[in-house]
């Protein structure tokens, strides 16, 4: 799905500012939007070890667990396609810790937000919900 409200402030800072890095960037632009669905922050990169959780966030229903993959245009692949099986099985691992050490009852979510950079300034902003399932992790 096209962010069509981007390039937004976030954006233009960035460009402004040229210290912020992409992938804080990045994830500034999915926290934004993810606020803007009704979630809330819980946790920003929140560390375990040597494994990190991008953005923890609350709905109504879920906790999720949230990944923030960005690259720049052009590129053979998109952003998702970053988290493969072993990111996958940190995030699962560093979520256990998370939820032992703040006793969530809540179901877990794993999504994907991607965020691919274009040359023009332009974005283009993908959720994808439930991205994955910790199911032999």
């Amino acid at each position: 799905m096209a962010m069509p409200d981007c390039p937004n402030k976030l954006l233009h800072l960035y460009i402004m500012n040229g210290r912020m890095t992409q992938g804080r960037l990045a994830e500034d632009l999915a926290l934004e939007w993810l606020q803007k669905q009704g979630m809330e922050l819980r946790e920003r990169n929140w560390r375990s070890e040597h494994k990190e959780i991008d953005l923890i966030m609350e709905s109504k229903d879920f906790l999720h667990i949230v990944e923030v993959k960005s690259l720049k245009s052009p590129s053979l692949i998109a952003p998702f396609q970053q988290v493969d099986r072993l990111k996958q099985r940190f995030l699962v691992r560093a979520a256990r810790r998370y939820i032992r050490s703040r006793n969530i009852t809540k179901e877990v979510r794993f999504d994907i937000v991607s965020i691919m950079f274009h040359k023009d300034g332009t974005i283009d902003l993908d959720f994808i919900p439930a991205a994955f399932f910790p199911l032999y992790y």
